[in-house]
């Protein structure tokens, strides 16, 4: 089984569903805060692979739901400097699985963890129902 660094945001029920689901599976989960983390851009970076730029944000923060963000009009080094400054953008999970990192849950590396597909109630925020997105880079 993997040993798994899970950044989540403290208080998230769909996080903490997330790392019942990895710990059930036989994974060792590390939890740590994605906010209070000290990010670097080349770290940041290494979580969104090939994905899109859009994908990388978390579209429940408060400034993307606002308008104030709009992740489809923003470059990636722009996306990662907003990021570093606001880490309630970044879209979570992180998670890095022996080296192997992605954002978002319910993608191939996440769902490999659990030998299986994400139940809804495994992604997307508890709140609003919406959808992460992830990269197996």
């Amino acid at each position: 089984m993997a040993t798994i660094i899970f950044y989540q945001k403290p208080g998230c029920a769909t996080n903490a569903r997330q790392i019942n689901a990895l710990t059930a599976a036989g994974h060792h989960v590390i939890a740590k805060d994605i906010l209070k983390e000290p990010w670097r851009t080349d770290e940041l970076r290494s979580f969104f692979g090939h994905t899109p730029v859009v994908s990388w944000f978390n579209p429940s923060a408060p400034r993307v739901r606002s308008g104030e963000v709009n992740p489809g009009a923003i470059d990636a080094a722009g996306a990662l400097a907003l990021m570093l400054g606001d880490p309630l953008l970044i879209r979570r999970p992180l998670i890095d699985a022996d080296g192997a990192r992605c954002a978002g849950f319910d993608r191939e590396l996440a769902m490999s963890l659990l030998g299986r597909i994400a139940q809804d109630d495994l992604v997307g925020c508890s709140r609003e129902g919406t959808v992460m997105a992830c990269s197996s880079e």
